[in-house]
């Protein structure tokens, strides 16, 4: 299928994105040890960095494995991210969901979706002991300006961006903020919906992935992606 999106990279969230709510968090309430809250609150009052909060938070599960998988059997996602990432795929573009998040958590959940073939950045959960985790960090930066466990900003631009290459970010929450002034364009809820807002940053507002296929699809139309990206609706509502 060709179509006018070849030259467009899509960057996902995950958590409040694709899935339907934060799964750490939900995680974190279910199965963590006194003290998470705290580091919650250090980090949002800007005392700690999110890989310095979710490192600390990680360490305080305590939950087997199979707990954990149980867990994560009943959570949901969007009911038509599947469609999206197809649709994507379809126009030859690519798809990579890039996540502040465990990347267990995000693998177990699609894989029960079929979708177990996306490309995933996130932070690495690992197992020490029967019910002890820990988190690793293969994608975060010495100089990220959020100090995030997954520096999303470096996959908006060279050398995992082909130049020519436009960058369009769906997310919904804090850790989309500086990716979200670097992309071309953001399919944006909650959070980051009021931080383009704020920021006079291109965008159009979306709830669900039903609302952003339907931008998505219009986007193939002859010279949408321009008017998208140019057109007096730039950082308002669709």
């Amino acid at each position: 299928m060709k179509t006018g999106l070849t030259a467009w990279s899509v960057l996902c969230d995950f958590d409040g994105t694709i899935a339907q709510e934060d799964v750490t968090d939900s995680l974190l309430m279910r199965f963590g040890r006194p003290g998470w809250d705290v580091l919650e609150v250090d980090w949002r009052e800007g005392r700690i960095g999110s890989r310095e909060c979710m490192a600390g938070q990680i360490a305080l599960l305590d939950c087997s494995r199979a707990e954990l998988d149980e867990h994560l059997a009943g959570m949901t996602i969007d009911p038509d991210f599947g469609r999206f990432a197809a649709a994507v795929r379809d126009a030859r573009a690519a798809l990579t969901i890039v996540s502040d998040g465990l990347d267990y958590a995000i693998r177990s959940m699609l894989r029960r979706h079929g979708l177990d073939g996306l490309p995933i950045v996130a932070s690495r959960l690992v197992q020490v002991a029967p019910r002890r985790w820990k988190l690793e960090f293969p994608f975060s930066a010495a100089d990220c300006v959020s100090a995030s466990g997954t520096c999303k900003c470096a996959w908006a631009g060279a050398p995992r961006v082909a130049p020519g290459t436009r960058v369009l970010v769906v997310g919904d929450g804090a850790s989309d903020f500086c990716v979200a002034r670097r992309a071309d364009l953001s399919f944006s809820s909650k959070r980051l919906l009021d931080h383009c807002l704020d920021h006079g940053l291109p965008h159009r507002a979306v709830a669900n992935f039903r609302q952003a296929l339907e931008l998505w699809s219009a986007m193939s139309a002859p010279r949408a992606g321009h008017d998208l990206l140019s057109s007096p609706g730039r950082g308002s509502h669709p």
